[in-house]
């Protein structure tokens, strides 16, 4: 069973370039680099929210399974990853991830 593992956060405008691009160059690598099997990459979504101003990140981490992710992330699974350098230029996030099966994987 694949699965994929959704987190949001949230930082302000003049922040966002930068919080982008310590995900992007330190925070995805260094989770690459871990080689937690079954780990499949991630997908990062961004947008600028209309009712508070904010900017908004999305992160999609692809594993196989929960066992993968119970890996990557220890017994309490669910709790977000949120490095500490992340944490100076967000201004909030979800402090627990959630977690779906993947129904169907659809390309065109």
């Amino acid at each position: 069973m694949a699965l994929r593992r959704i987190w949001h956060g949230w930082t302000t405008p003049e922040n966002a370039d930068a919080y982008q691009s310590l995900l992007l160059e330190e925070i995805i690598p260094g989770i690459r680099d871990k080689n937690i099997p079954g780990y499949r990459g991630m997908e990062v979504l961004r947008r600028r929210t209309s009712r508070t101003g904010e900017v908004e990140f999305i992160t999609i981490m692809a594993f196989d399974s929960l066992e993968n992710v119970i890996a990557f992330q220890g017994e309490d699974y669910r709790r977000a990853y949120v490095p500490e350098k992340a944490r100076k230029v967000l201004k909030r996030w979800d402090s627990h991830a959630s977690h779906y099966e993947v129904m169907a994987d659809i390309s065109y």
